[in-house]
């Protein structure tokens, strides 16, 4: 037995060690077999890790990271989300082999793949030329990739011209995406501006694109028809605002209209889950500041259903009160400056479904997003609490989503 890691467990590792020497005592060779046992007790065998074989839900894997004895890790497709300037829209997909990259970028107001094929070194350093259609050069990256906090890459530095002119900085961020086979998630953008109403709509929303797993369809129409609700209860807010507002002369044109903008955050993307964050912001004319608040999107691809959160424990678990315990615990820790009033804490985080509405599934452990007032004051903004998995151990169903996590 090997491990997602590639490391035989000390029982199997034991057996197979018992074994050989058994066949050895049968040979007959019973010094030789001494010296295996005196030689495998000081170096522990390390099985080679399986073709493909994946890593476990905790762990991060890292593109272009190498492996250990120093062999870089090959053939992994990383999902990136960033800009080139002001166009804050683009997508790129990459896949190693070797120190060589190939893949493809786009913008999601075109649509149209550019191609990419490139190199990278041992420090990080990579240069990626574009070309396009005709397979004429256009463009080129160059910059470095790092890892953050949570495990993921981020690249960053400069595009530019072939010649190395006209250079704008660029900057990319990895999508916790994996999906196999010819599965991909993809941004898709609403922009809409009435000028007699004078509001303005940007909203962002993902869908997944595949040729043949048709599962997905469910999901791109529950991930569509959250964000065209909103913007339909905008446009409704936008039309009775009109209609009820005092006839004017004229209207100031320097004061600013009403928006609504939505952007999301990928947190988990895989074959049989994908998990959400949807940032929900606008400003209605007139209004002291913006409002904001969150919601999710946490789909079982394999139910073919939208999860709840009592999807993920156990029948009867009382998961509100643990996720409520942690929180609480955790939102105090965070405003060592007094920055959360422990009253908002106490109420704003109180064992209540309203309170645990927005979650998502991420690697680290299950993500509570605490909106704008909810546990803190406006100027504090919204807070995230990340409940670790083995905090929730006892109450998780591990027949659910949770279940491989968990683990």
């Amino acid at each position: 037995m090997v491990d997602n890691y590639g490391i035989a467990s000390e029982a199997t590792a034991y057996k197979l060690e018992m074994k050989n020497i058994k066949l050895i005592k049968t040979a007959g060779l019973f010094l030789a077999a001494a010296l295996l046992v005196t030689g495998c007790r000081k170096q522990p065998s390390v099985a080679p890790p399986p073709p493909n074989a994946s890593a476990p839900a905790a762990a991060t894997p890292e593109l272009f990271h190498e492996a250990e004895g120093g062999a870089p890790v090959t053939g992994q497709t990383k999902y990136f989300k960033g800009s080139i300037g002001s166009a804050g829209d683009l997508q790129m997909k990459l896949t190693r082999e070797g120190g060589n990259l190939k893949g493809t970028y786009f913008y999601q107001k075109i649509g149209t793949k550019i191609d990419l094929q490139g190199t990278i070194d041992k420090d990080g350093g990579l240069t990626l030329e574009e070309h396009d259609a005709g397979g004429k050069q256009t463009g080129v990256f160059k910059g470095l990739w790092k890892t953050d906090g949570d495990g993921l890459i981020t690249i960053a530095g400069n595009w530019s011209a072939p010649s190395g002119e006209k250079k704008t900085a660029f900057s990319l961020h990895e999508e916790p995406i994996e999906f196999t086979g010819d599965v991909e998630l993809v941004g898709k953008r609403i922009k809409e501006t009435n000028k007699k109403l004078r509001y303005e709509i940007d909203v962002e929303y993902p869908q997944v694109s595949s040729t043949l797993d048709k599962r997905y369809e469910k999901f791109n129409q529950e991930a569509k028809n959250l964000v065209v609700k909103k913007i339909a209860a905008f446009k409704a807010d936008m039309a009775k605002q009109a209609a009820e507002a005092e006839p004017t002369p004229e209207v100031d044109a320097s004061a600013p209209g009403s928006d609504m903008s939505i952007g999301y955050t990928i947190k988990t993307a895989r074959d049989d889950l994908i998990s959400i964050l949807f940032d929900v912001g606008g400003y209605y004319s007139g209004a002291a500041h913006p409002n904001s608040y969150t919601d999710v999107l946490n789909y079982d691809v394999k139910a073919g259903k939208v999860l709840k959160l009592a999807d993920l424990f156990k029948p009867g678990a009382k998961y509100l009160q643990v996720l409520s315990a942690y929180s609480i615990k955790d939102l105090k820790r965070q405003s060592k400056d007094g920055s959360l009033p422990d009253d908002m804490i106490q109420s704003g985080a109180a064992p209540k479904a309203a309170n645990y509405k927005s979650w998502a599934i991420t690697k680290k452990g299950l993500e509570i997003t605490f909106d704008a007032y909810q546990v803190g004051p406006y100027a504090a903004g919204a807070q995230t609490v990340v409940v670790p998995y083995l905090e929730l151990k006892e109450i998780i169903n591990p027949d659910g989503p949770l279940g491989l996590f968990s683990r």
